[in-house]
């Protein structure tokens, strides 16, 4: 399809045909108007040929970009040779991209992997169970890890409420200075509160129960909270002191995303299982894994792991994340959104939180950013949704597609955006929250 060959008949027909699809979170029958017809890059096109910055990611995944060439040729040529195969069979395409992700993660072993980042963490929390033979998983309240059974049940958002029919899943805090819930002034003392929190809740909880300490290495949906120093490391101790696993969450962080392959690299922490999804290959085909230390393989060495996925491996999917992978580190994009971060993106956002009262804070690594918004930057009092929903049309309106949540606005465009667009997507930015403050 070329911008040609959009028409907005097609437009009026996608709209009348999504009433019969219940979407995500969403009452039948509320649906967003956006509709989307094309990509390239860090471009959607609507059914009528308008053009919009995608700062979305669409949900924090295309981080190569829209309609990559590489990946689309790597996923047609596949196709072509074989478009499925069963899981248990040898594959080489599927052994590439194992080797390929391996590649980019230091001290790991192996790659299970999965449709998708929700049974990631399904099958992480499995594999956890059976290495201890316990049962609790320890998580934050400020998290998502998914819409499946145990993953929900680790989520400590609102959606976990409702859905709580999992056992063994207990929260605690984290660390998040700017609504700090143990009155710290810095993150030094953030971290060691946010620890010594966690330390009480395993011990009054039990420390010879818990199986897993499961945390996402940068919290992505609960508002982009890249950990104080010293926090992973610390969750590493708490785990090796009493035989816990730990578990870390990368499937919205991971490839890229903070301007390294992991977002646990910044920590320098060794992880025991790490769930991945979205950036592996930007969501062309569904897939997600999980990625298992030499001494979690040990395990299931010596036992079958009581599990498995009809499309685990998928081939499609394989050849997507082989290429997605390559061309990531041939076109060097891990290290451009390093760049974006510290030169464009970091520097722009503070500008804007100078210039605007309502950006209460602002925080965030490489393309992962988080304006807070307030109504009071003294008393750091969240602005309402209604807020929120108004400055989300005025910049679509605008052509720059954005992610919010809650009280904020996620800056996460495509790692592969241009210095020009990312500056381009900022004076979007200033120019609606200029307007809402005017």
């Amino acid at each position: 399809m070329t911008l040609h060959d959009l028409d907005p008949a097609d437009g009026d027909r996608a709209r009348a045909l999504d009433a019969h699809i219940l979407h995500s979170w969403s009452k039948h029958g509320t649906t967003n108007p956006f509709t989307v017809a094309r990509g390239e890059g860090v471009r959607l096109w609507d059914h009528d040929g308008r053009e919009y910055l995608d700062f979305s990611s669409q949900l924090v995944n295309t981080n190569i970009g829209h309609s990559h060439p590489k990946v689309v040729e790597a996923i047609q040529r596949q196709a072509a040779e074989l478009a499925t195969v069963a899981p248990a069979t040898t594959n080489l395409v599927r052994g590439e991209a194992a080797e390929r992700i391996l590649s980019k993660i230091d001290d790991m072993a192996a790659v299970f992997f999965t449709n998708g980042g929700a049974d990631a963490v399904e099958n992480a929390i499995r594999m956890a169970r059976v290495h201890t033979g316990r049962t609790k998983v320890l998580t934050h309240y400020r998290s998502y890890h998914g819409n499946t059974g145990a993953a929900i049940n680790a989520t400590g958002d609102h959606r976990r409420l409702g859905n709580e029919f999992a056992t063994g899943h207990v929260h605690c805090f984290g660390p998040f200075l700017y609504r700090s819930e143990f009155w710290a002034e810095t993150e030094e003392q953030e971290a060691e509160r946010a620890l010594q929190h966690a330390r009480r809740v395993i011990e009054a909880e039990g420390p010879s129960t818990f199986a897993a300490i499961m945390v996402e290495a940068v919290p992505g949906t609960a508002g982009i909270l890249p950990p104080p120093p010293g926090y992973l490391q610390g969750l590493r101790e708490l785990a090796d002191r009493h035989g816990i696993v730990l578990i870390l969450d990368e499937v919205m962080a991971g490839f890229g995303r903070t301007g390294h392959w992991f977002a646990h690299q910044h920590d320098g922490v060794r992880p025991d299982l790490v769930t991945f999804a979205k950036g592996v290959n930007s969501g062309y085909v569904p897939v997600g894994g999980v990625i298992l230390s030499d001494e979690i393989l040990g395990t299931f060495r010596e036992r079958a792991i009581p599990g498995g996925l009809t499309y685990a491996g998928h081939p499609l999917a394989a050849a997507s994340i082989v290429a997605a992978i390559d061309a990531m580190t041939d076109e060097g994009i891990v290290e451009h959104a390093a760049h974006l971060g510290e030169d464009i993106l970091g520097p722009g956002l503070r500008e804007l939180a100078e210039r605007h009262e309502i950006i209460g804070e602002v925080r965030g690594r490489g393309c992962f950013w988080a304006l807070d918004l307030v109504t009071d930057r003294a008393t750091r009092e969240p602005v309402d949704a209604s807020v929120v929903a108004g400055l989300k049309g005025k910049l679509l309106e605008r052509g720059y597609v954005p992610f919010t949540a809650d009280n904020r606005i996620h800056v996460v465009p495509p790692l592969v955006i241009s210095d020009d667009d990312a500056r381009r997507g900022l004076e979007i930015l200033d120019e609606v929250l200029g307007a809402h403050a005017a």
